[in-house]
């Protein structure tokens, strides 16, 4: 298990950015898996605490059941368009892929918690001329990689 507290100790100027670019907005996107194999896309809001990401469900909502049942998934951070003339000034966007573990440690009220057992962190953005497109992403295995594309 990789929970996020590895991320932040392995890369915290990394970690930093993908976690500003979650905490900015309150509303993100979870991939889940229906039980057929499909691909089901939902809203869903984050937190993070004690070394943890967490990610919740409203009590009956399908995406809990898809977690219960096969935990893998994906998070996508809010995004939001670079501004025209300020493109490096573009926060750019975050992904976090891992597996939901049920039953957060201090989950209280309804509904479902979960917390993310990381495979692999992105951030997307421009470099600092805004001419190239950078993708960095971490894994455990292989720790901080990056590419730059014009």
């Amino acid at each position: 298990m990789t929970p996020w507290r590895e991320v932040e100790d392995a890369e915290p100027e990394f970690a930093g950015r993908v976690r500003a670019l979650f905490e900015g907005r309150r509303h993100h996107t979870i991939a889940t898996l229906r039980a057929d194999g499909a691909p089901r896309i939902s809203g869903i809001e984050t937190a993070f605490a004690d070394g943890e990401l967490t990610i919740g469900s409203m009590p009956g909502a399908r995406k809990g059941a898809d977690l219960r049942r096969d935990p893998r998934c994906a998070l996508h951070s809010a995004t939001v368009d670079p501004v025209e003339g300020a493109e490096a000034q573009w926060p750019g966007e975050a992904k976090v892929a891992g597996r939901a573990v049920a039953g957060s440690p201090g989950a209280e009220g309804e509904g479902d918690l979960f917390r993310l057992d990381v495979d692999e962190v992105v951030h997307t953005h421009l470099d600092a001329a805004a001419t190239r497109l950078v993708v960095e992403w971490w894994t455990p295995a292989h720790g901080l990689r990056r590419v730059e594309r014009a």
